[in-house]
């Protein structure tokens, strides 16, 4: 495992465009090394970032191969158990925002099935991704982009939440999430730890001192943020003054 890469710009203007440059040139070495690349979103604000940038930086590259969309598998890192046409959804708004401006194959797109029960879309769900990795004990994504909230949870991994110490399921249901809507699904540490790699993007005055925690702590019961730590792969932060306004650490500041 790789000590964590942390990259300051000075706003979110400059911190958009390089997380689509990031998310292309994985894609364009997923694709040349292994013939597709595997993508893990996550939803919140991470939402319209991307569709904005993602498609605005495979028209800047120049016959960038990471833009073959149809060499793309998505899935979501975690979802709530709500219809596609409800706000929450992140499938439902990646569809609307993203999904329609570029040409990812319906069927690489892998989304749980919100008529079910809980237990049974997470079930569902891991059943779908397995399928998508045949051979794989564990699922391998060639990029997790994960952000985090002032609690320091990220997917729907919360705080002191038994999740936390789950070894067996990929894919798990969680009923009592702290966060409305309550019932959701998650992608367990088991899956996040075996990725290629994983990219945080956090913005904001208001996560500055988690940020901090999450990167300088030394607790004995870590964040969930603090325990994605691939084991072959590694660990990027794209941040915002605002949000790295309380580290000490050493940080990369972005020449822009």
């Amino acid at each position: 495992m790789l000590s964590p890469r942390v990259c300051v710009f000075p706003s979110t203007r400059e911190l958009g465009p390089a997380v689509g440059r990031f998310l292309l040139a994985q894609a364009g070495a997923a694709v040349r090394e292994r013939g597709r690349f595997a993508l893990a979103v996550s939803g919140g604000s991470l939402v319209p970032l991307l569709a904005a940038e993602l498609p605005e930086a495979a028209v800047r590259e120049p016959e960038p191969p990471g833009a073959a969309w149809s060499r793309w598998v998505l899935g979501f890192c975690d979802e709530r158990l709500v219809p596609f046409e409800s706000p929450d959804s992140t499938c439902g708004l990646y569809r609307k925002h993203l999904l329609s401006k570029i040409s990812i194959p319906n069927n690489h797109v892998v989304a749980i099935n919100p008529t079910l029960s809980v237990e049974e879309a997470a079930d569902k769900y891991a059943e779908s991704l397995r399928e998508l990795f045949p051979g794989d004990n564990i699922p391998v994504f060639d990029l997790l982009i994960l952000g985090i909230g002032p609690d320091g949870h990220t997917c729907s991994l919360f705080p002191d939440h038994p999740l936390l110490q789950e070894q067996s399921k990929i894919i798990a249901p969680i009923s009592d999430s702290p966060k409305p809507p309550p019932k959701r699904i998650t992608m367990t540490l088991p899956l996040l730890n075996a990725a290629r790699c994983a990219l945080f993007v956090v913005t904001g005055e208001n996560k500055a001192a988690v940020l901090k925690d999450i990167l300088e702590g030394h607790n004995e019961n870590p964040l969930p943020a603090a325990r994605i730590q691939p084991v072959k792969g590694e660990v990027h932060w794209l941040i915002d003054e605002a949000a790295a306004s309380k580290l000490t650490i050493k940080v990369d500041r972005a020449l822009v």
